[in-house]
């Protein structure tokens, strides 16, 4: 992530500093859904909903749990004009984004008086980065893409022991927006945006029989943007 920010930054001031009276900076708040396609747990053992001892993979579907999340995105952006019609931009998440606890009770044997495990796993996306383009239609319209990463932070507390780890994540967005320009080069935007991120596969450390994952994540935002021209 480090290096992909960095990287990021140069090549913007880079440009910038040729072009330094097509600068633009400011701070955009979203708000989304976001759905995991395919999620999914795999175990060993009894689940508050299974009967068996063996390997067995539970959807969240089957479990008739949620696999969407509402969050609330603050950032800051710099971008550079090309020209009248391309501007690129990078923008950036100072803040993580916590998704809601997911509790799971597994039986650890298979009889009544079994005891239990009871296994909480929230999820954190932290330094969600976007690098992108825009191409405007005309006066006030434009179009959106670029390219995410963001870090994939979880916060467990196992019954069952282990943990699952972290990861880092990629993906696109794809956006249509209107631009309002106001006088001393202030301007403000009204977005909205489609955004896909790759699936994963994170296992316990302690067992590798248990696991949880994700297909992807997609979902839809619409966001406010306020900045200034320089």
């Amino acid at each position: 992530m480090k290096k992909f920010l960095i990287a990021t930054i140069v090549l913007l001031g880079s440009i910038t500093l040729a072009n330094a009276e097509q600068y633009r900076v400011g701070v955009s708040v979203m708000g989304a859904v976001f759905e995991a396609d395919g999620a999914s747990e795999k175990f060993t053992g009894d689940h508050s909903s299974n009967t068996t001892t063996t390997d067995r993979t539970i959807k969240s579907s089957d479990e008739k749990e949620d696999a969407e999340g509402a969050f609330a995105l603050a950032s800051v952006f710099a971008e550079f004009a090309a020209n009248d019609q391309i501007s690129f931009g990078v923008s950036y998440v100072p803040h993580s984004s916590d998704s809601e606890e997911a509790v799971n009770v597994q039986n650890q044997e298979a009889h009544a008086f079994s005891a239990e495990a009871t296994n909480k796993v929230k999820v954190s996306f932290e330094d969600l980065v976007t690098v992108y383009a825009l191409a405007n239609l005309n006066e006030n319209v434009y179009l959106k893409a670029g390219i995410m990463q963001v870090e994939l932070i979880t916060e467990e507390s196992l019954g069952t022991g282990g943990a699952y780890g972290n990861d880092t994540l990629e993906g696109y967005t794809f956006g249509l927006g209107y631009n309002h320009n106001y006088g001393d080069g202030m301007f403000v935007r009204a977005e909205a945006a489609y955004i896909d991120i790759d699936g994963t596969t994170l296992t316990n450390t302690n067992d590798s029989t248990k696991s949880v994952s994700a297909d992807g994540i997609s979902g839809y935002g619409a966001a406010v943007s306020v900045g200034k021209s320089f």
